[in-house]
């Protein structure tokens, strides 16, 4: 199971980092501006998650290939752009995936350096939503975190489902998928329905 979580972490970190190159194309920057945002939606969340928790090293120091990966779904964006665009509803699939999953992972790290379940919650969900964040802000957009849309109210179900699971001793093999599952099921039901939280005074 190790090997296929990598093999699908490593997919939707490249979806992510396609994310924000294209978002790199939207404001018509240079080959190194879609490296630098799809580098940074790829893999911020990751980093800024092991620097909090203090672990050992930052993932991609000892694991480049996330490196290339976010270079190499940048590079290519650079020259398919346009291809992409034509395929804006798959990589919003594509991205809910990567969103479950990087919540999802993001609190199996925090749990497995001894962070308490609050900080598992957190850390996941900041894997999952804190490199668009970033793009985002360096982009002068509003935030994702600040979107009317489910989406980190999605990463929190995921993150708090894993927790749980985790808690009660559920082994490894239902916990993960059945955690990912639950995360990507909001997810997609928001994209379906458009399903989005209240604002502040709706119906008064």
């Amino acid at each position: 199971m190790g090997g296929v979580i990598t093999g699908v972490d490593l997919l939707a970190t490249a979806v992510f980092a396609v994310s924000g190159a294209l978002a790199a194309a939207e404001e018509r920057n240079d080959i190194l501006g879609f490296i630098l945002f799809g580098t940074i939606t790829g893999i911020g969340g990751g980093t800024l998650r092991d620097l909090l928790l203090g672990a050992d090293s930052v993932f991609w120091l000892y694991q480049n290939e996330y490196l290339w990966v976010c270079l190499g779904a940048s590079l290519a964006t650079w020259f398919l752009a346009p291809q992409f665009n034509s395929l804006q509803k798959l990589l919003l699939w594509a991205d809910a995936v990567g969103m479950a999953l990087f919540s999802v992972l993001g609190a199996v790290k925090a749990i497995q350096l001894g962070a308490p379940a609050v900080v598992a919650i957190g850390m996941g969900v900041m894997s999952a939503t804190f490199g668009s964040l970033i793009r985002d802000t360096f982009l002068n957009r509003t935030p994702v975190l600040l979107a009317p849309e489910i989406y980190v109210t999605a990463a929190m179900v995921g993150a708090v489902s894993y927790t749980l699971l985790a808690f009660f001793e559920v082994v490894e093999a239902i916990a993960l998928p059945l955690a990912i599952l639950f995360g990507f099921g909001l997810r997609a039901c928001a994209i379906i329905f458009d399903l989005r939280l209240p604002k502040y005074g709706d119906g008064r």
